[in-house]
């Protein structure tokens, strides 16, 4: 009888210890471009509420502000937005981008969809089968346009609807945050 009683005992141990290891951290990315600094000030608040690393997505040419002229047909953006495979040179620096098991990838709106760099990140670094969550600031469009142009563009990637977040509080980013899960 007390063999059994010990043979109970270490097959529940066993069993604990397995479902407890079976229990993984989600690992998280907080992945963003900002031109102008308003999208850098909300990836880090998201990165705090998440407990995410936070990455800065890095053009191997700085944008200026005339660059930036969206009045401007000529300008580096206005080009870029027109030519659906244009792909602008990032810094690839990033380490161990398939670590990550959920990546919050953030920009401004452009054009009413996310600058064609982030194309170039998504294709640099792959994140098939990852989650991908995106999160925007913008002077007065939604994301709407970009959830579907990257869901259909990269189908092998877990995409999750995103949000624009202009002037979110931290309070406003953790229910959205957990509104997610």
């Amino acid at each position: 009888m007390n063999k059994i009683l010990i043979t109970l005992a270490a097959l529940a141990l066993t069993l604990t210890a397995c479902c407890q290891n079976n229990k993984k951290e989600m690992k998280t990315l907080v992945a963003y471009f900002s031109a102008t600094g308003t999208t850098e000030a909300v990836a880090k608040d998201l990165a705090e509420v998440t407990g995410g690393t936070l990455y800065e997505i890095k053009p191997e040419v700085k944008y200026t502000a005339a660059d930036l002229d969206w009045r401007d047909k000529a300008s580096r953006s206005s080009v870029e937005m027109q030519d659906k495979s244009s792909r602008p040179a990032i810094v690839k620096d990033l380490k161990d981008a398939d670590s990550y098991d959920v990546v919050y990838l953030g920009f401004p709106v452009w054009w009413y969809t996310a600058p064609t760099i982030i194309n170039t990140f998504l294709e640099a670094y792959g994140f098939e089968g990852k989650t991908v969550i995106f999160f925007a600031t913008s002077g007065g469009s939604s994301i709407d346009k970009a959830n579907k142009d990257f869901a259909e563009a990269y189908p092998a990637i877990h995409w999750k609807a995103g949000k624009t977040l202009n002037g979110a509080s931290k309070a406003d980013i953790k229910a959205w945050v957990d509104g997610l899960k």
